[in-house]
């Protein structure tokens, strides 16, 4: 069966008119979906997610719990970053340092990106996703092992009476 071009031209606009609204009715589904502020499964620390710059999620810890610090660390003003690979980065404060950064977005995920351990100083393949009871997922691979946490939501309302550090923009674990 041969096309005429009147056939053509509307068989285009109309692939061009359900590609149009596949996309607007679809990009919602790529929305920062994991913004927020989380509580971490520990309950000694707040992290807040934002986008990037780029659509992807970056998350900087907002808080740590004094409790959670040592007297040493509460007469300093909160707790260091001593465990970082890189000295020059050891005396930052925790409250400020990006968490979480790298992520591409794959289906109903966040894969492929890092988790920054303050623990040991070391970062992580990682993967985030939203689960159906509001909570996120949040996963630290080495290889082919995974360890997953559960981080509830939370709110920075609270912190302004029990922060322990500054939050003063604050480089990320490696430095940028």
């Amino acid at each position: 069966m041969r096309l005429t071009p009147l056939r053509k031209t509307t068989i285009l606009r109309k692939t061009a008119i359900v590609t149009f609204l596949t996309l607007a009715f679809t990009a919602p589904s790529f929305a920062l979906d994991v913004e927020g502020v989380w509580l971490t499964d520990e309950k000694t620390s707040k992290i807040e997610i934002t986008d990037c710059g780029d659509g992807t999620p970056c998350g900087k810890i907002a808080w740590i719990d004094e409790a959670a610090l040592s007297p040493e660390q509460i007469a300093a003003g909160g707790a260091k970053d001593k465990n970082n690979p890189d000295p020059a980065l050891r005396d930052q404060f925790l409250v400020g340092v990006t968490m979480v950064d790298g992520f591409e977005r794959k289906k109903d995920r966040w894969k492929n990106g890092r988790i920054y351990d303050p623990n040991d100083g070391k970062s992580y393949r990682s993967a985030l996703r939203l689960k159906k009871d509001g909570t996120l997922e949040v996963k630290g691979c080495i290889g082919p092992f995974c360890r997953s946490l559960i981080w509830t939501p939370s709110t920075l309302e609270d912190l302004a009476t029990s922060d322990t550090s500054p939050a003063a923009d604050a480089p990320t674990a490696n430095g940028s």
